[in-house]
């Protein structure tokens, strides 16, 4: 499972970073610190989820989720998104921005590596129905 992290905070990509690390199967195969070069990144990175600050500068308005996660659909229709946001009352907003999951970074890690583990069966599954 290849993971690219966008946060615009290096200490938390670094905690995140450890905990993947140490999960059998994740690679963190990129960071990025903004929104700026995502799309042109994924090309790069190849990734098959992303975790994704959904409070990143760029990113402040709903309008502006859905039109960086729809730009994202169009690059990478099999990419799994994951929302990190620091309030679960922001909850409603990421299903309604198009985001596979979220997670709140209040939530115990167990939390964030569930969500992962989810993405992966998700990537798993995706892939045995498109060689079918």
């Amino acid at each position: 499972m290849r993971v690219l992290l966008v946060d615009d905070q290096p200490w938390l990509r670094s905690a995140i970073r450890l905990l993947l690390d140490h999960e059998p199967g994740m690679e963190v195969v990129g960071e990025l610190g903004s929104v700026e070069s995502l799309s042109t990144s994924l090309a790069h990175f190849h990734p098959d989820v992303i975790l994704l600050d959904w409070e990143i500068a760029g990113m402040k308005s709903l309008q502006s989720r859905r039109k960086l996660l729809n730009a994202l659909r169009v690059s990478a229709p099999n990419i799994y998104i994951i929302a990190l946001c620091s309030s679960s009352v922001r909850y409603g907003h990421a299903t309604v921005g198009a985001a596979d999951a979220f997670v709140s970074r209040a939530d115990p890690p167990e939390q964030l590596l569930a969500a992962v583990q989810q993405a992966a069966r998700h990537t798993a599954d995706g892939r045995r129905l498109a060689q079918h």
